[in-house]
């Protein structure tokens, strides 16, 4: 079986040091390379194209999002997981809508970055169980539709030209049960089709248009 190939732009390189120890055992995953800066891993994802690229918050979370664009131009195929220390509940569902495949807390166990690395080198989408609670409370404090964590993940996808194959696909779901998280989320919204949802999603989720981040292309 083809290893995962993962790389990691991290500011302090003990934690390097530390991850790369932690995937020496692990046969279907292999750290190919590391850097400390932004352009730095824009050159080397060009040149390496992992399956995989981890990134420290510290570059900003801002700067992470407006990466996921450029990341795509040089290696299509490549994922992005954002691995923060804290994240806050709109950051989060940004992460989303810019392209990010995983959310890591550097707080969580070995077993729990295994498990996140591998879900993401299948194509799947990784949110850790409070992250994701915390941005369905933060929106749902905004008198917003109550739509579960699910139905917020197929909402961010839907804002980035996702088809129900495509979510389907990242959910590791069926198509059958997306059309009816789409049956649901209509219902509870308001809208009439994806179309009036991709428009409507701002007010949705509770994001100024002015405050959106812009979605990367999706490959098929």
């Amino acid at each position: 079986m083809e290893a995962t190939t993962v790389y990691v732009c991290e500011s302090q390189p003990i934690v390097i040091e530390g991850l790369a120890k932690a995937l020496e055992g692990v046969e279907d995953l292999r750290l190919i390379g590391s850097c400390q800066s932004i352009d730095e891993a824009l050159d080397a994802v060009a040149d390496l194209k992992p399956n995989i690229i981890l990134f420290d918050q510290t570059v900003g979370n801002k700067a992470a999002f407006e990466l996921i664009p450029k990341i795509r131009l040089r290696s299509v195929h490549s994922h992005t997981i954002l691995w923060v220390t804290t994240v806050t509940e709109v950051e989060s569902f940004r992460a989303l809508q810019s392209g990010v495949r995983g959310i890591l807390k550097k707080t969580l166990p070995i077993s729990s970055i295994i498990e996140c690395l591998r879900a993401v080198g299948k194509g799947n989408i990784w949110i850790e169980n409070s992250i994701s609670n915390q941005v369905v409370g933060f929106l749902n404090r905004r008198n917003l539709p109550r739509l579960t964590p699910r139905e917020y993940e197929i909402v961010a996808l839907i804002c980035r030209g996702m088809k129900n194959k495509q979510i389907a696909d990242a959910l590791s779901i069926t198509i059958g049960t997306v059309k009816v998280h789409l049956m649901h989320i209509f219902e509870k919204t308001g809208v009439k089709d994806r179309f009036e949802l991709a428009l409507e999603a701002h007010k949705l989720v509770g994001i100024n248009p002015s405050e959106e981040v812009e979605s990367a292309p999706v490959s098929n």
